[in-house]
């Protein structure tokens, strides 16, 4: 991932790490038009999200997450569990979701190519 797509999420590395962290959040991944260039000021984020395995959320829960990033980045979100996508019975959007998501939170810290690029 480059500077282009960091800029794009419009939040601090520090921000990005402590939002994952109170949110008990393993992965966060984006994927869809955030990383292409059809990416608008009107569009929105699309997230991909691995929670710790001893976290059991609501669907609150999970909404209650959603508002906070969108909070955090100042625009839309879409926030999928990612095994939500891993189960699909529709193999070609979990096909694409899944090859083109581009990782950027792991495990407490931000993935060197997302800085380095």
């Amino acid at each position: 991932m480059n500077q282009k797509i960091l800029n794009r999420l419009n939040v601090s590395l520090s921000e990005l790490i402590n939002f994952c962290q109170q949110n008990h959040i393993l992965e966060l991944s984006v994927f869809g038009s955030v990383l292409r260039e059809d990416f608008k000021k009107t569009s929105d984020i699309d997230f991909l999200v691995v929670f710790e395995p001893q976290i059991q959320l609501s669907l609150m829960d999970l909404v209650g997450i959603q508002y906070q990033l969108e909070d955090l980045i100042g625009r839309k979100v879409d926030l999928i569990e990612k095994r939500s996508i891993e189960n699909s019975h529709n193999w070609i959007r979990r096909k694409n979701i899944l090859e083109t998501a581009e990782m950027i939170y792991e495990s407490g810290q931000i993935l060197l190519n997302l800085i380095s690029t």
